[in-house]
């Protein structure tokens, strides 16, 4: 572990920031696309994973989703994952900008 040059860590770091930015987009596109119809969280990593039972692969959209929720663009009951208000404005505003 000491062997490593220091800029490593932050190099890996910022790394998997920016693969967690990228997940989360991708979630959060594929909750918008479908709206208003609504998919449980099952089948939105089978959705985004195409069936892959790699844990890695559904952990990172388990993580996006849980992360989305925690700043209120995404809503989470009882399996089910829907856009916030926030969300959905946020894609209004987008798709005026276009």
């Amino acid at each position: 572990m000491h062997d490593k040059p220091s800029g490593d860590s932050c190099e890996s770091a910022s790394t998997n920031a920016d693969q967690d930015i990228q997940d989360q987009g991708v979630v959060l596109a594929q909750v918008l696309a479908i709206y208003p119809a609504q998919l449980r969280l099952l089948e939105l990593v089978r959705e985004i994973t195409a069936g892959s039972s790699d844990f890695a692969e559904r952990d990172q959209v388990e993580r996006a989703v849980g992360d989305l929720v925690g700043v209120g663009l995404l809503f989470s009951c009882d399996g089910a994952v829907l856009p916030t208000r926030a969300a959905l404005r946020f894609n209004e505003i987008l798709g005026e900008g276009s």
